[in-house]
């Protein structure tokens, strides 16, 4: 327990911190970005996937906005840890920074022994955008709807694909066993397609997806879709119910996106970067185009990102530990 000697000192430090804090932000930040540097945007997924997807479209947006070369640069491997110990490591100066997701939360449970600290090492710009988790079973399959699920997952023995071990899918069935008492058995996959294309051909149950790998295929009808966990329906699938109206409602699952930068960039840049990447997301075509990829705009500063990044960390923590999810 702190004394009060301690706390006297700690609070002088924040003072002091106060005091100079500000002049020296913005000699650190008032030239930010360099207008002949690339700002390398890493991306620690394959490309082409969400999180991709999200960065590419966020990274021209700021390179036309600011007259810089920002380049997206796809390092994946590790469960994204390559990526992230990259940035980790990076110059502070704003010109390297790392898409995180919700894997990166889980990441910190699942790899207490990671070379770099998520928490430490490097710090919030922008939450940007959160993709629901879809509960998707094949066309032909008896579950007929969320509630029969809830049901027949406590009698039956019932699997779930997912793209892999600690993944959000696999995060979403751990999180949905606790909540039902029931147990769903878990099949890792290298990726969600294999996962659903299985699914469709009935060999598996059911899958907690990311809702833009199966929102086509339901469409089409080769799968049925459930529930969705998030708090609002989606405007693609307005008759798809939300978790909370089929009778789970804790059960909030979005596999979202957001910006980082190496702990030790300034406050000044990271304000201004934050700013910038929110006033982006808010604009009407970049909303309407996130809500045709599966995504809802989410856009957050530095300072509410960090407690929303916080707080997952501290949720997903207990999940894992509690389904003794292993990293694979």
């Amino acid at each position: 327990m702190m004394n009060r000697r301690d706390a006297i000192r700690g609070a002088a430090a924040l003072t002091a911190a106060a005091a100079c804090g500000p002049a020296r932000s913005r000699a650190q930040g008032g030239d930010y970005p360099r207008p002949d540097a690339t700002i390398r945007y890493v991306v620690p997924f394959p490309a082409g996937g969400l999180t991709d997807q999200m960065a590419r479209q966020i990274g021209q947006q700021l390179g036309e906005r600011w007259k810089v070369n920002v380049v997206v640069d796809n390092r994946p491997g590790g469960n994204a840890q390559i990526g992230a110990e990259m940035v980790a490591k990076a110059a502070p100066d704003g010109h390297t920074l790392l898409a995180v997701t919700l894997a990166h939360a889980a990441n910190v449970t699942l790899f207490p022994k990671a070379p770099f600290s998520l928490q430490k090492d490097l710090r919030p710009v922008a939450l940007i955008a959160g993709s629901p988790i879809l509960i998707v079973v094949p066309q032909a399959s008896p579950i007929e709807d969320f509630r029969a699920l809830i049901t027949q997952s406590r009698a039956h023995r019932l699997n779930a694909g997912s793209s892999g071990n600690g993944t959000p899918p696999h995060l979403a069935l751990a999180l949905f066993n606790a909540l039902n008492q029931s147990a769903i058995q878990h099949v890792p996959y290298k990726g969600g397609a294999p996962a659903v294309t299985d699914l469709i051909g009935g060999q598996l149950d059911l899958i907690f997806s990311n809702f833009p790998e199966s929102i086509a295929h339901v469409k089409t009808g080769r799968l049925r879709a459930l529930a969705i966990a998030s708090r609002t329906r989606h405007p693609a699938l307005d008759k798809v119910p939300t978790t909370a109206e089929a009778g789970l409602p804790a059960l909030l699952v979005e596999n979202w996106t957001g910006m980082m930068a190496p702990a030790g960039m300034s406050d000044a840049a990271v304000r201004k970067l934050g700013a910038e990447v929110v006033e982006i997301v808010h604009q009407p075509e970049m909303q309407e185009r996130m809500r045709q990829q599966g995504f809802n705009a989410d856009a957050r500063t530095p300072e509410r990102f960090a407690v929303f990044l916080n707080e997952e960390i501290a949720r997903w923590a207990q999940v894992i530990e509690g389904a003794n999810i292993q990293p694979s």
